[in-house]
């Protein structure tokens, strides 16, 4: 990967190992997306010459997004966000069901995408929500989804892959389990597409979350596939674009940006993208726990997590003091800061991981600029800085 054009950043910046929070632009997405922005400006839905390249790039875009993930062009609606994806594919599916008193079933360590929309079908609509444990692994037990589901339950939304620990949930058995009480199955796919393969037929979901800044596209572009005869109440209402789900005149550029960004990620992945990153992460992982003997401990699944992701406490110090410490290095930590305080994180919390291993975790996510001679980096940084925190301790 080492020919990769370089995506622009501050000159000298910390080495960056948070790509799940977001990535960097990929420079040959910014190239195919710019000429939508100048000289191809048109509405797509117009029916003169400056239309026809805006409606051709917005056609392609679709083809690029489903292929990624398996699906059919025409399934693929292009959303503002992963969030608004989200709410279209709940509240879309409650407000279009028959069912009086609707039930939908989601898990505790879902995005807050899913969670706040669900709460708020329950506050403003009456729907029953039910949220599912997970276990150590941070994985819902599909009995646990059997014992939850009823007649009224209308849709079940599990992510792919967790955010933090990078858990890939058993998606294709849970959606068999909803089927079979009739229920729909939605999946948010925003940490798992583009870095493993996903086929939505073999998963047997019924709609599908993808979001471009996750896969080096900008901010603000995403994509919900929706079955074929798939029924829905609209997020945005006007003009009928988006199969009507989603009014408003498309933001071609974004789309492109999008349908580019997926078909790089579905190069890469045949390239041996996933297998590299996980070889790097694995040695990332040696790295601390030579420098850190008896200290380190990984959060989530041996196996069956994202390539990308590792999630470890490092006893006798806080994550966030921690990367406070490091300024040469930009990651996450598994706790949530309000109003100053630190909080364990819920999805660390909700696998029964106590407050002080929670607070002592970090996410070190990778990406497609990720160097071998980053991992020793980043090791040395950590360790040094964990070995000095633990000195320092009364």
């Amino acid at each position: 990967m080492s020919t990769l054009p370089v995506p622009a950043g501050p000159a000298g910046g910390p080495l960056y190992l948070d790509y799940n929070a977001t990535t960097p632009l990929d420079p040959r997405v910014t190239a195919e997306m710019m000429p939508y922005l100048t000289e191809w400006f048109g509405n797509p839905s117009s029916d003169h010459a400056y239309a026809d390249r805006p409606r051709k790039g917005l056609a392609r875009a679709r083809e690029q997004v489903a292929a990624l993930i398996g699906a059919e062009p025409a399934e693929i609606v292009f959303t503002a966000s992963g969030s608004e994806a989200d709410q279209l594919a709940l509240r879309g599916a409650v407000l279009a069901s028959a069912v009086r008193r609707p039930h939908v079933i989601t898990q505790v360590s879902e995005h807050p995408a899913v969670l706040e929309t669900c709460r708020a079908l329950a506050r403003l609509h009456g729907v029953r929500v039910t949220c599912l444990p997970v276990d150590s692994d941070g994985l819902v037990a599909p009995s646990a989804l059997a014992a939850a589901l009823d007649e009224d339950t209308v849709l079940v939304s599990v992510m792919a892959a967790n955010n933090e620990t990078g858990a890939l949930q058993p998606i294709a058995e849970l959606a068999a389990l909803a089927h079979e009480h009739g229920a729909l199955f939605h999946c948010d796919a925003a940490q798992a597409a583009g870095k493993i393969p996903l086929d939505v037929g073999e998963l047997g979901v019924d709609l599908l979350t993808v979001v471009g800044h996750k896969m080096y596209a900008p901010k603000g572009t995403a994509a919900l596939y929706v079955r074929d005869g798939i029924r829905l109440e609209p997020v945005v209402y006007g003009g009928g674009q988006e199969r009507g789900w989603r009014a408003g005149t498309e933001n071609v550029a974004l789309a492109v940006a999008l349908g580019t960004a997926a078909q790089l990620a579905g190069d890469a992945l045949d390239a041996g993208e996933a297998q590299r990153l996980a070889e790097l992460r694995e040695d990332l992982h040696a790295r601390l726990e030579r420098g850190l003997p008896g200290r380190v401990r990984r959060n989530g699944p041996a196996a069956g997590r994202l390539p990308n992701t590792l999630n470890v406490s490092i006893d006798g110090v806080r994550g966030h003091d921690l990367l406070a410490a490091v300024p040469g290095l930009a990651a996450s930590t598994g706790s949530a800061c309000h109003s100053g305080r630190h909080t364990p994180s819920p999805a660390l919390s909700a696998m029964g991981i106590g407050p002080e291993r929670a607070l002592g975790a970090l996410r070190l996510s990778l990406g497609r600029w990720t160097t071998a001679a980053d991992m020793r980096s980043a090791a040395a940084l950590i360790t040094s800085a964990a070995a000095d925190q633990a000195l320092g301790a009364p």
